[in-house]
């Protein structure tokens, strides 16, 4: 079985632990429903970032908290660009097993994140 990346990204107002962890279990939700996940064990890992304005909590707290005790993951800041699009910004990359092609994967960005990538229909 092949194993697919799924990227998503989203957006919070303020580095505060409550928003970073809401806004990433929301963003974990919506990239599992729409890409019909219904298990973790289908998840090979994760890895988040954050935009280096945010560093009060692990955003991978919130995928421990949705239930992905077993799945490998780790967080990392994105590089400082000065050119960023989007302050405040957290980032998902999940690797998954799965029969469907690569087109048939759903990317999600959601909140300010949507401006990074405007060509996906997750961002319309």
């Amino acid at each position: 079985m092949p194993v697919r990346g799924i990227r998503g990204a989203t957006s919070v107002e303020a580095d505060v632990p409550e928003q970073i962890l809401a806004a990433t279990r929301e963003l974990l939700e919506e990239l599992l429903r729409t890409n019909a996940i219904t298990a973790f064990d289908e998840i090979v890992s994760a890895i988040f970032t954050t935009s280096p304005d945010l560093v009060s909590t692990y955003p991978a707290e919130a995928a421990r908290g949705i239930g992905m005790t077993q799945v490998p993951l780790l967080c990392a800041s994105e590089i400082a660009v000065p050119t960023a699009k989007v302050p405040r910004c957290i980032r998902v990359l999940l690797h998954v097993n799965t029969d469907r092609k690569q087109s048939e994967i759903v990317h999600v960005y959601l909140r300010d994140a949507k401006r990074l990538r405007p060509d996906m229909v997750s961002a319309q």
